[in-house]
């Protein structure tokens, strides 16, 4: 085992300086000799195999179970090696990944019944959890760092300011929140631009919190939140967003997604999608995040989106690339996280705590390293309702830029 295990992980490993101790205690060293290094242990001859046989999902696996170990630094430090290789994925795992694409629409399959209980199994848990590291509003979304010393807050806050800018909100217009979350934008919204808003989640926990904010901003006449399927919504609207909701639609149904937003747009409406994304190339979902972190979860490629798009009458007005955004949002993410770990132990235990650890750590270093990317793509039903040049959302921020500065209340950690 322990000849398999170096020769496969230094046939991996070319980048960096990674040292192995395996758990009969043979040590050995990978990578070119660059970097600091990063020590790491294996305490079972069982997780090797594991590892060696499925790396993609069976390396979550032991650092959760703690059988694999970084004796120096932390775990986002050996994915940082690990996921900065001249290869994404060992060589000797591409037949897994072929069945994995294979099968992806089976995975993704998400009816109204699955896709509910998709969510429920991220976003219903313990409010606390998110509480620990999200920033005061409960974005849990891509922020955007209009400069690098921005704070989470900061970036969070310029993130619903451009996203507002791009809407083209007029006082009145009937907003969809498509996967409201903790009701954060649409409350953003219905008190700077004066919008009627509605939300539609999936999670019970979200829709609570959501109402709640609600009542205590004065803004229940304005901001509705609802626990329902964007597909059973009815409209007209004259605005439609949608953040971090897109990567649990699944790719057999985009084009049912696209043409539900087309008939619920008005015509002379304006639609903005706010996802993650591929800048490669159809993919399949890491089985590690499929099984732990969101079933049914799938990030798009825009090549999978756009024919989608063109089918359901939508035109494309704008698309925006944020490039590293969603690195830094997790890294403050992780680090918030980090200072508070042993409240998530004390809310799930160790091994949950372990799961989240590395579910950001190697979240952030997809985007760090990898090929992932957030896309806002801007839509209309026909030409002309948007202006023909973007200056109109440097200005838009400006004005509401300004109107926060009157109604900013003091921030405070999300849950206090």
């Amino acid at each position: 085992m322990d000849r398999l295990l170096r020769y496969f992980l230094q046939q991996f490993i070319r980048r960096g300086t990674m040292n192995f101790t395996t758990a009969s205690g043979v040590k050995f060293g990978c990578g070119d000799g660059t970097g600091e290094p990063v020590n790491v242990r294996f305490l079972t001859a069982d997780a090797e195999r594991r590892v060696l046989l499925n790396p993609e999902l069976a390396l979550g696996e032991v650092y959760m179970e703690g059988s694999f170990l970084v004796e120096n630094g932390s775990i986002a430090d050996a994915l940082a090696i690990l996921m900065d290789q001249p290869d994404i994925m060992p060589r000797w795992t591409r037949l897994q990944w072929w069945l994995r694409y294979l099968v992806r629409h089976v995975r993704q399959f998400n009816p109204r019944s699955r896709s509910k209980d998709n969510v429920a199994r991220h976003y219903d848990l313990d409010g606390r959890l998110y509480s620990l590291f999200l920033d005061a509003d409960k974005q849990y979304s891509c922020a955007y760092f209009e400069t690098p010393d921005a704070t989470l807050d900061d970036a969070q806050l310029a993130k619903k300011r451009h996203l507002a800018a791009k809407l083209l909100i007029r006082r009145g217009d009937r907003v969809l929140d498509i996967g409201s979350g903790w009701g954060g934008l649409g409350l953003y919204l219905a008190g700077m631009t004066g919008a009627s808003v509605t939300g539609v989640t999936l999670s019970t926990e979200q829709l609570q919190v959501s109402n709640a904010r609600a009542a205590e901003k004065n803004l229940t006449r304005s901001a509705k939140f609802f626990l329902e399927d964007y597909r059973d919504v009815s409209g007209p609207f004259d605005r439609i967003v949608s953040v971090g909701m897109f990567e649990h639609v699944g790719v057999d149904f985009y084009e049912t997604y696209f043409k539900r937003c087309a008939e619920l747009l008005s015509d002379d409406g304006v639609m903005l999608l706010h996802s993650i994304g591929r800048s490669e190339g159809p993919d399949a979902t890491n089985p590690w995040i499929a099984k732990y972190i969101f079933p049914g979860g799938y990030i798009p490629a825009l090549s999978e989106v756009l024919p989608a798009i063109e089918r359901s009458g939508l035109l494309v007005c704008d698309i925006e690339i944020l490039r590293l955004h969603y690195a830094e949002t997790i890294k403050a993410w992780r680090e918030r996280f980090m200072a508070r770990r042993e409240e998530a132990v004390r809310l799930y235990d160790e091994r949950f705590a372990r799961m989240w650890e590395f579910y950001l750590a190697s979240c952030e270093l997809a985007f760090r390293k990898q090929n992932l990317m957030n896309i806002q793509i801007q839509l209309a039903r026909r030409q002309g309702v948007v202006p023909m040049t973007r200056d109109y959302i440097g200005r838009e921020e400006a004005r509401l830029r300004g109107l926060e500065r009157g109604q900013r209340p003091r921030l405070q950690i999300a849950g206090e």
